[in-house]
């Protein structure tokens, strides 16, 4: 079944525009090598040739206004690097922020940004605290640190990262209600369709971790059949379960899908069952994704070379930012399988995937968006609005935003 479901996506792959020249293998070929997909994540990520001098982090900063957590990086000669963090995390987080993550940037030279994600890792034993916790943290620090290095080389932080294939990106909407009954959520849908023009959406399955209890009884079996009739064959259906499901009825509700020709089933089973999850891939011929929960660059490694996702998700901020995420889609890139990212920070963070989407050739055919920035700010060369179902790319230096000074300079630090 393996090489089989292989085949499948290879298939899918080679069809969708935005994964040409994805390197994906011959069919009928076996997977990639654990040495291969070592290879491809060890490769440097950040262009330290862009920057001739050393860029000495002089300070890192963490300032709150009012629901909203920025960081400020500085360097030693002025410059200054701004991000927007995972704001509804970090109200929870700033002590391990303040205490584990920021110190130990300040000094060190940001060029070598690959190395520093790293080693913050095992600095004071933050081994011992791996989890989305961490992470988000050290994405918080990695973000402003690129928006520091794009100012300084006069680049988006994408050209910092790697080559820009894409300067407009497709999206898709996703729903994130349950509870409401098939016929309400149909029309949240259809809003979210003719607000963007979108030709892709999601939306929620199953009951959340609930061990197959639907959020009401029969709603996924009968919504399921009812979008693809509402929307017709020429739009993309994905669909999450958050981990709904057992083996038994993931099987059974991604049959569902497949015979209404969906585009993925998202987390059928709980996020850390993963042989659990592989046995339901083995079984389906739709794609199954996952990993938005993943905090384990290992864990990835093992799912994409025993082939337990077809797409793989990290998220930018859970797991840790653009150097660690990318070092996974060069991995997926080797199996020939998209890694799209999935997106949380409502803030900024659909924005930071646009500037991911922009570089990576199997972001796959669409982005989550979940509307405009919520942060005062200006940004002359995008919207940052869906126009017709595409969002563009800012290609200003760093995030290619200028959030509003008003705003910052009323935001207070955080001790």
């Amino acid at each position: 079944m393996k090489s089989n479901r292989r085949d499948f996506i290879k298939i899918a792959a080679a069809g969708a525009t935005l994964l040409a020249g994805n390197n994906v293998r011959a069919l009928g070929t076996s997977g990639p090598s654990a040495e291969e997909l070592d290879k491809a994540a060890a490769r440097p990520v950040l262009r330290c040739e862009l920057f001739r001098s050393p860029v000495l982090i002089a300070s890192v900063e963490l300032l709150r206004n009012d629901r909203e957590f920025l960081v400020r990086v500085r360097s030693e000669d002025g410059a200054e690097g701004l991000a927007v963090s995972n704001s509804a995390k970090m109200r929870s987080l700033y002590p391990l922020f303040l205490q584990q993550i920021a110190p130990f940037f300040v000094g060190k030279d940001a060029r070598d940004l690959d190395a520093l994600i790293e080693g913050v890792f095992i600095w004071k034993s933050n081994y011992k605290l791996q989890g989305q916790s961490f992470w988000v943290c050290v994405a918080s620090v990695e973000f402003a640190i690129l928006d520091l290095l794009g100012k300084i080389a006069g680049k988006p932080v994408g050209e910092t990262l790697g080559n820009v294939y894409q300067r407009k990106v497709a999206i898709y909407r996703a729903s994130g209600n349950r509870g409401n009954t098939p016929e309400e959520e149909i029309a949240v849908l259809e809003k979210m369709v003719g607000d963007t023009g979108t030709n892709a959406i999601k939306f929620k399955v199953g009951g959340r971790m609930q061990r197959n209890r639907d959020s009401l009884p029969g709603r996924s079996e009968a919504l399921i059949p009812m979008v693809r009739k509402t929307f017709g064959e020429d739009m993309t259906v994905y669909a999450d379960s958050n981990g709904s499901y057992d083996v038994e009825n993931s099987i059974r509700i991604g049959r569902l899908m497949q015979e209404n020709r969906f585009a993925f089933f998202e987390e059928p089973c709980p996020f850390d069952q993963l042989n659990e999850t592989k046995q339901v891939a083995d079984t389906l011929t739709i794609p199954i994704a996952g990993g938005e929960q993943e905090s384990s660059h290992h864990r990835f490694r093992w799912m994409i070379l025993d082939d337990g996702l077809q797409i793989v998700q990290p998220d930018l901020f859970y797991f840790g930012g653009f150097i660690r995420t990318i070092r996974v889609a060069r991995m997926a890139q080797v199996a020939g399988i998209p890694c799209t990212p999935h997106m949380s920070g409502t803030s900024l963070g659909f924005m930071y995937v646009l500037h991911y989407a922009s570089i990576m050739k199997n972001c796959g055919p669409h982005q989550e968006y979940k509307g405009g920035p919520r942060v005062p700010l200006s940004e002359p060369t995008s919207s940052l609005l869906s126009e017709g179902g595409t969002v563009s790319v800012p290609t200003g230096p760093g995030w290619g935003v200028t959030v509003d000074p008003g705003f910052v300079n009323k935001a207070v630090l955080v001790y």
